[in-house]
């Protein structure tokens, strides 16, 4: 009789063994499934987003040259006027992250910063210059630094920063929808996201 109870319970403690045994194989199969099924679709939401605006304005360049101390002056000018086409982009193919699967985290290591691209349209009008102060080469460098400038300056106060922000900030939902659908956690800049909106406060 004892030895029946003995094959029984050692019967038992085998079953038992290998159930465990394959449960942990299988929970180790899904992580490893979910983590590969994560980095898959982080790759497919990473894309260049893009938000485009368009600048114009009219600018006058002016120079004087002193001849012979201040007796005398030489002047230039021209009137630009100025079309430009401006993007703000974000490349999320080059976002940072680690996956931890013991704790089935997704953490967002980095973010690239945007990307400005001025594409400036410059058309001069009444040059107006002579023999001894001609128009030179470094007067239309000048001219495009300082008309660059002003675009930069007039991006800052516009909405296409934000705008641009907003479209990341959808593009960045996408980890969290993603991640919350399989049961695991998404953190940014030591903070955990529990919601979607919360990406608006956080400093990006």
């Amino acid at each position: 009789m004892r030895k029946i109870l003995f094959g029984v319970v050692v019967t038992l403690v085998i079953l038992f063994t290998f159930k465990y045994c394959s449960e942990q194989k299988n929970n180790k199969i899904e992580l490893q499934e979910s983590s590969m099924l994560i980095q898959e679709q982080i790759q497919n939401v990473g894309k260049l987003i893009v938000t485009e605006g368009h600048f114009s304005e009219v600018f006058t360049y002016k120079h004087s040259k002193e001849l012979l101390g201040n007796f005398l002056t030489s002047d230039k000018k021209a009137l630009v006027v100025v079309n430009a086409d401006v993007t703000i982009a974000y490349d999320l193919s080059k976002v940072e992250f680690k996956i931890d699967e013991s704790t089935k985290t997704l953490t967002i290591v980095s973010i690239p910063k945007e990307e400005i691209k001025v594409s400036p349209d410059l058309e001069y009008y009444d040059i107006q210059a002579d023999y001894l102060n001609p128009f030179e080469a470094n007067d239309y460098n000048n001219i495009k630094k300082k008309v660059k400038a002003s675009l930069l300056k007039k991006l800052e106060a516009s909405d296409l920063k934000a705008n641009a922000k907003n479209r990341l900030i959808s593009e960045l939902s996408k980890f969290y929808i993603l991640t919350n659908s399989m049961g695991w956690k998404l953190q940014f800049n030591n903070t955990t996201i529990s919601k979607t909106d919360e990406f608006q406060k956080i400093k990006l």
